[in-house]
């Protein structure tokens, strides 16, 4: 079954040119591709059009190459929408040639079309999304072929699934003993679990060779990438159906970390477009492993034939590594996955199993001593966004927690607490969970079981009777400490499992493997703390339907990517307990209700972050986490200054609120403090406070400040600007009203260009670009004054935001303020963004060019996420606008929102977090620099401290932004676990303004992440 043993004489590329020529009347110029036996060529026309021209082996039959084009030309009419080569006849209509070749032999030789694409071997990453769409594709290839027949797709071919068994003779060839076992290992289980029902397994002509140099992938814009097309129908025959998806996932899964995750996307997708059966989801694992067991043997064998040819060994090492992640993964955990991938129950007697807990429910015996149906009980909300439990992870702990538990118990009256049954939780800081040293890494959070948290020496009693399957101290891969597991069967006889984790370790000497135990007896009691490892003296009661070999170390908690698989083969333990369900209150909303509730109910124009929204429900520090429990690093966010939730702005809040909160028309020491503080931290001439609740609203004062100050309407702008969202602040904010809805500049608005030092007019390098950008405000100031008009302010964020992270050439606010206060205007210093400190060399961006400001508005950080801003101006500018109208903000200032702020002011200074963010921004832009070195897309760092830019382009030297590229990386993050964003009138500078608690491991596990990314061909400059 090996193939030809005969050498042909290779078709040259002049050669091909000629057949060109003188069959199809091409005129071409002519590029060999690789091939296994055939000679190919990739031809290009005058007019460019693309073909390839195929001259196929001396020993290829005329009916194999009739077979491919036949089938073609059938896909070309069952399923047009697929991206398929065309056969292009020859000047006598003929499919293919027979001509005779320079060394005496027959060749075939015909000609298709090329597809553009890139081979899915040269894409990375593999995203599941991808492998769907390849499964999708071959699925509605497949289906089109069920009614296509030629007599030579019956043939004998090394590469057909239900012939693996061939390779047991030349495993021999194998040299690594260990690899020979392997591959042994694999054919066992085909022939154990294929060859028996090869006869009931359903059987089409298939394409048979979805291997990663077949599949072409589209180019990277627009996203998501799709299949472009297949190509080498060489392998085409009549078969298993199911090895289509077989072999698809086999070749999707090289190179992949998590083989079972891209193995089941390309067999949903599959399934999707065409529906595979129970038993063809059964043969699915062992044809995967088969497969690759075959192309590892054929490499080994035609190593022996030809020792130096590149091509047949191509995909050998990927292949032996894929087959040794396959071999860890539980055949019975890959067929159930699959099963659920496809929309079945994970596990086929699944539903059997639980009609019957529910029916038997009623004669089952309380697992405690109470009944668990009548006794007063509270339950626990344990879940990633649970109040209870706060943000903080170490109050998650024993024994924080177990004191926390039990006093509520005590308030309750409850004599029992409950904890919930696929409830996400953030539990689990343990490796012994997934955890691993990168925090954002996906680990255990889904609970599989219930908790029934009492007192250490409780009882626990058997619900049904059963046998001591398992008695362990366990302490991995859950860390239950001792547990029992019981096996019991239903009267039909289907076998399942009850487990009983945190016993006392007496259970340990006093029960044995195979007895057994009745209904209601005692076979244990809850341990203490220190016994059921270090957990809060609980009860964990779990219903297992298969324990896929796993003996004490089944898993009690799951991921959420794995969620629908484990809680079916983990059903929900109340089946058989009956507490009543309307003691447990509602579940949170998925995440895709939470979505549909919101834009039925919240303006279309609010936007959302990410092609793949965030449900986020928890922060502490540096981090935010999803619903699922999985774990963000913020490097996005500015406004948790000091960190998500920090405890000290939280207790100040939380203390005051519970005193007091009304507003600044009666007297309040708080207001007193903070503007004290706060004003002793800016230059002595700024000194008057207002305090309000956004950024936003204190921009619309600080410009009416500067208008009742000069009695004047017009303002100076920047380029590309945003100061809020109010119908004032979209009038002076170019990103806005130049923008999708926008109206255009008003009359009394006038636009400055950005000092923009990398992309502007005036470059970095140029000593007198600050002065040059400045003249442009001062010819705006002469202009107005000419046309008789008054500018009553410049206004600016003093590092630019939203234009792009943009760092001010030196000298240029020096020169800008000279201008405008010779002009009698007003300088507003816009630090909403930058203030406090995220500079590290200063404390406000204004200093960095060393200039005072007349006004300085200040947002977002200033009160760590607490709704909370200022004005703070000259005592002659407030004067002025103390005009006989009143000003009143109802809550600025209010009592709780100033204690925040002190708060926020006490973590800074204690805390050194303005030297943290120098030191950790320092050090961040020294790894982004250097990744710059590297990368060509990396066009420009800048920004100081943690308020940081990187300018993505296409093109160094014409500093072409690269947008589409930015939004990938930056999607691409999201998905690796960091949160960032995109700014800049190109939408191409990646911004990072995370809180100040952000630490030099952060920065490297941020760095280590995008040089990953980059390295990924969606995020190459050339795209």
């Amino acid at each position: 079954m090996l193939l030809e043993a005969r050498v042909a004489q290779p078709v040259t590329e002049a050669e091909a040119v000629r057949l060109a020529h003188e069959l199809y009347g091409f005129e071409t110029t002519a590029r060999a591709l690789p091939g296994e036996y055939d000679d190919n060529f990739h031809l290009t026309s005058a007019d460019g059009q693309a073909f390839v021209l195929k001259v196929m082996h001396p020993a290829r039959e005329h009916s194999f190459i009739d077979l491919q084009c036949q089938a073609l030309r059938h896909l070309a009419q069952r399923a047009p929408q697929l991206s398929l080569p065309r056969v292009t006849p020859n000047r006598s209509g003929e499919l293919f040639t027979s001509i005779a070749a320079a060394d005496g032999s027959t060749r075939l030789v015909w000609l298709l079309t090329f597809l553009n694409g890139k081979v899915l071997a040269e894409v990375h990453p593999h995203t599941p999304e991808l492998l769907g769409d390849l499964g999708r594709f071959l699925g509605e290839l497949d289906a089109a072929l069920q009614s296509f027949t030629h007599p030579a797709a019956q043939r004998e071919l090394k590469w057909d699934s239900s012939r693996a068994s061939w390779i047991r003779e030349y495993i021999k060839q194998i040299g690594d003993s260990k690899r020979r076992a392997l591959v042994e290992k694999f054919l066992a289980l085909y022939e154990a679990e294929v060859v028996p029902v090869l006869p009931r397994l359903r059987r089409t002509v298939i394409y048979g060779d979805a291997n990663d140099h077949n599949v072409l992938v589209s180019d990277p814009w627009p996203q998501p990438r799709k299949i472009a097309g297949l190509i080498d129908f060489g392998d085409m025959h009549y078969g298993i159906t199911a090895s289509e998806a077989a072999i698809a996932a086999a070749y999707g899964i090289l190179g992949n970390d998590d083989p079972l995750r891209a193995a089941t996307a390309v067999v949903a997708g599959y399934h999707g477009a065409f529906p595979l059966n129970e038993l063809e989801l059964s043969a699915l694992y062992a044809l995967i492993g088969a497969r690759l067991a075959v192309s590892v043997t054929n490499s080994a064998n035609r190593k022996t034939v030809k020792p130096d040819d590149p091509y047949v060994t191509v995909s050998e090492e990927p292949a032996w590594e894929a087959l040794e992640r396959l071999a860890r993964v539980h055949p019975r955990f890959a067929h159930y996955t699959f099963r659920a991938a496809c929309g079945f129950a994970a596990v086929p007697q699944s539903e059997k199993v639980k009609k019957w807990l529910q029916t038997n429910a009623s004669s089952a015996a309380s697992i405690l001593e109470m009944d668990l149906r009548t006794t007063p009980s509270v339950v626990f909300d344990l879940s990633v966004g649970s109040t209870f439990l706060g943000a903080d992870p170490s109050a998650s702990e024993t024994p924080a927690l177990a004191e926390k538990i039990f006093h509520a118990m005590e308030r309750a009256g409850a004599c029992v607490g409950l904890g919930r049954y696929n409830e996400p939780r953030l539990l689990y800081p343990s490796p012994l969970f997934g955890a691993s040293s990168n925090p954002t890494d996906e680990r255990r959070t889904v609970h599989l079981g219930m908790d029934f948290f009492v007192e250490p020496g409780a009882a626990v009693r058997a619900p049904l009777d059963g046998v001591v399957h398992i008695v362990a101290n366990n302490s991995a891969p859950l860390d239950y400490g001792p547990v029992v597991i019981l096996r019991h069967e239903t009267d039909s006889g289907d076998e399942f499992f009850t487990l009983y984790g945190h016993l006392s370790k007496e259970v340990l000497d006093g029960l044995k493997v195979g007895q057994h135990i009745a209904r209601g007896e005692q076979f244990a009691s809850i341990g203490p703390t220190q016994e059921n490892g270090g957990w809060t003296p609980h009860l964990h009661f779990q219903v297992i339907l298969d324990l896929l070999a796993r003996d004490a170390g089944f898993p009690g908690v799951a991921r959420a990517s794995q969620r629908t698989f484990w809680t079916s083969l983990s059903p929900d333990p109340n089946l058989l307990l009956g507490i009543p369900a309307d003691r447990f209150p509602a579940q949170e909303p998925a995440l895709r209700e939470t979505l549909a509730a919101r834009r039925a109910s919240l303006g279309k124009s609010l936007s959302i972050s990410y092609q793949h929204p965030l449900k986020i429900v928890r922060g502490w520090m540096q981090y935010l986490y999803d619903e699922t429990g999985r774990a963000y690093l913020d490097v996005y966010n500015n406004v948790p200054l000091v960190g998500h939730s920090h405890p000290r702005v939280v207790q100040a809040a939380q203390a005051q609120l519970a005193l007091l909160n009304t507003n600044t028309r009666y007297l309040h020491d708080n207001v007193n403090r903070y503007a004290e503080r706060l004003t002793r931290l800016l230059p002595e001439s700024l000194r008057v406070c207002f305090f309000l609740n956004s950024g936003s609203e204190a921009n619309e004062l600080a410009l009416r400040l500067a208008r009742a100050h000069t009695g004047r309407e017009d303002l100076i702008v920047l380029e590309h600007a945003y100061h809020g969202h109010t119908n004032t602040l979209i009038d002076i904010s170019p990103y806005k009203f130049n923008g999708p809805g926008g109206c255009g500049k008003k009359p009394w608005v006038h636009v400055a260009p950005v000092a923009d030092d990398y992309r502007g007019e005036y470059r970095r390098g140029d000593k007198q670009a600050g002065a040059k950008y400045a003249r442009h405000v001062d010819e705006i100031l002469q202009r107005t004054r000419a046309e008789g008009r008054g500018v009553a302010a410049y206004i600016a964020e003093t590092l630019p935001s939203v234009g792009g992270q943009i760092v001010f050439p030196p000298g240029y606010l020096t020169e800008v303020y000279h201008h405008v206060r010779r002009a009698g205007a007003v300088c507003i210093a816009d630090e909403v963004q930058v203030g406090f400190g995220r500079l590290g060399t200063h404390f406000w961006g204004f200093e960095t060019q060393g200039v005072v400001p007349d006004i300085v508005v200040l947002g977002k950080p200033i009160g760590n996420a607490f709704p909370l801003a200022a004005v703070v101006t000259t005592p002659e500018i407030a004067n002025s606008f103390n005009n006989g109208m009143e000003f009143f903000s109802t809550f600025g200032g209010n009592p709780v929102a100033c204690a925040a702020g002190l708060a926020v002011l006490d973590v800074l200074e204690e805390e050194n977090l303005q030297q943290r963010a120098f030191g950790v921004g320092t050090h961040l832009i020294e790894g982004l620099k250097s990744l710059q070195t590297r990368n060509a897309l990396l066009g420009d760092v800048r920004g100081s401290g943690l308020f940081l830019g990187i300018d993505l382009v296409l093109d160094r030297e014409t500093r072409q932004a690269a947008p589409l590229q930015a939004s990938y990386v930056v999607n691409r993050l999201r998905d690796c676990g960091i949160l960032a964003g995109t700014d800049g009138p190109h939408h191409n500078v990646i911004k990072l303004r995370p809180p100040l608690v952000f630490s030099e491991t952060d920065a490297d596990l941020f760095i280590k992440t995008l040089d990953a990314i980059l390295e990924e061909d969606a995020a190459e400059p050339s795209r």
